[in-house]
């Protein structure tokens, strides 16, 4: 992959590598985009909901298991949320002559490939962490890019539908997951290597039919050790409506974050389901959960754009997210858990498809939209790193541990922050 090292241009001198787009964009690359976002979620979602923690399962006994599922989440979302902004970073400045996305869509997924494939075959923690952070550095280069792809293809007055679109296959993508984890449950091999070559088939789609030009010789400084730290700070003094959408993400993500990690053994603590149970009363709870998210994210893209605002619907989604946490909180059957779910699937629909719209108007430098939107992942992905390490103390309140009440109370505080955040923006309304 060429890396631009050239000299800043002058003033005088445009830096952009590409235009914003102005016409509609072509219904092929809509697809396209939304069924790479699709993959790449597959391949690293399915292990985060389910097989991870039911791989950690066979090889931990049963009293280590929370403690060793949350080593191994936590540090390979540490290390991708860190190489998020970096890859971001790279792929702005790439000159190869295949474009400045394309090699890191591609290449980010052929490494998070090899990862899920060490995860596959590993038999003790170390080499699970090893796999693990393998294939989230490898997927998150490829998101870094994929992200980035939405502002550079897609113009604004399209903007709040095609997030829409493409935010609502990340539900599918967990129901496809789950789907997959209870075919495979006798290989879990098959488990891990499927949805990853699915990832790596639909973005090499997308990289096949993107127009994607490579960034112009001179267009940014070398990137040097202090470009590296600078690739993870946005002034909030100079741009605060970035970073209060930063530190919305990070709450509401927060709260989310409690359900993707800990549901599988919500309900195997709480509910008293076993290891073979608990993938099929997973899927029944995700197919339920899917149709609302489905739903929440056409409603809240069509409306939004309709009405051109987007603080209304984040404010919205994220407080309908919080009440379905306190409803997870208080749960005591298999119904009340899915009454719940779908609940925070209507919250998450409606907050995915309008909160990429709402971080495309706040960023500082739209020619630096792969850097910026990486930095804005880690509010995505810092949550998925944090939550494990302080859920065992959440887990432990009372006498018996297991308090999986004050876990999830503690993601809707988080998520009502989050909407708070959110409205201290200026600029969109």
């Amino acid at each position: 992959m060429a890396v631009s090292h050239d000299a800043p241009l002058d003033a005088t001198t445009s830096p952009a590598s590409v235009e914003t787009p102005q016409q509609a964009a072509p219904a092929k690359l809509i697809a396209a985009l939304a069924l790479a976002q699709f993959g790449a979620y597959l391949a690293v979602l399915t292990p985060v909901m389910v097989t991870l923690a039911l791989r950690v399962s066979q090889i931990v006994p049963e009293a280590d298991r929370g403690a060793a599922l949350g080593q191994v989440l936590s540090v390979g979302a540490l290390l991708a949320m860190l190489g998020n902004p970096v890859f971001g970073a790279l792929s702005d400045r790439t000159t190869s002559r295949f474009g400045r996305r394309r090699p890191w869509l591609v290449g980010g997924m052929l490494a998070g490939l090899g990862g899920l494939a060490v995860v596959a075959v590993g038999t003790d923690v170390p080499t699970l962490l090893l796999g693990w952070t393998l294939a989230q550095l490898g997927i998150n280069a490829t998101l870094a890019a994929l992200t980035s792809c939405i502002p550079d293809l897609i113009p604004q007055r399209q903007m709040g539908r095609v997030c829409g679109m493409v935010g609502m296959t990340t539900p599918f993508a967990i129901i496809a997951g789950s789907a997959m984890a209870q075919a495979f449950s006798g290989s879990m091999a098959l488990a891990f290597l499927v949805p990853g070559v699915i990832g790596l088939v639909t973005v090499g789609s997308l990289a096949a039919v993107m127009k994607d030009r490579p960034a112009r010789a001179g267009a940014f400084q070398p990137y040097s050790l202090r470009e590296f730290l600078r690739s993870f700070w946005v002034d909030p003094r100079k741009h605060p409506d970035f970073a209060w959408n930063f530190a919305g993400r990070f709450l509401v993500f927060t709260g989310a974050s409690c359900v993707t990690s800990y549901q599988v053994y919500f309900l195997m603590d709480r509910l008293g389901y076993s290891d073979e149970q608990v993938t099929g009363k997973l899927f029944t709870g995700t197919v339920a959960m899917v149709v609302a998210i489905v739903l929440g994210s056409l409603l809240g893209g069509q409306l939004s754009d309709r009405s051109g605002r987007r603080k209304p619907y984040v404010l919205g989604s994220s407080l309908i997210m919080a009440v379905s946490l306190a409803m997870i909180a208080t749960a005591q059957s298999f119904g009340m858990y899915v009454a719940a779910v779908v609940v925070f699937g209507f919250g998450e629909g409606l907050y995915l498809s309008v909160d990429m719209a709402l971080a495309a108007a706040v960023l500082p430098n739209p020619e630096e939209s792969a850097k910026d939107m990486g930095v804005l992942n880690i509010g995505n992905a810092l949550p998925q790193s944090l939550v494990p390490i302080v859920a065992p103390a959440f887990l432990a309140i009372g006498t018996g541990g297991g308090n999986y009440s004050a876990l999830f109370l503690f993601g809707a505080i988080a998520a009502v922050l989050g909407a708070l955040a959110v409205q201290c923006i200026r600029s969109v309304k």
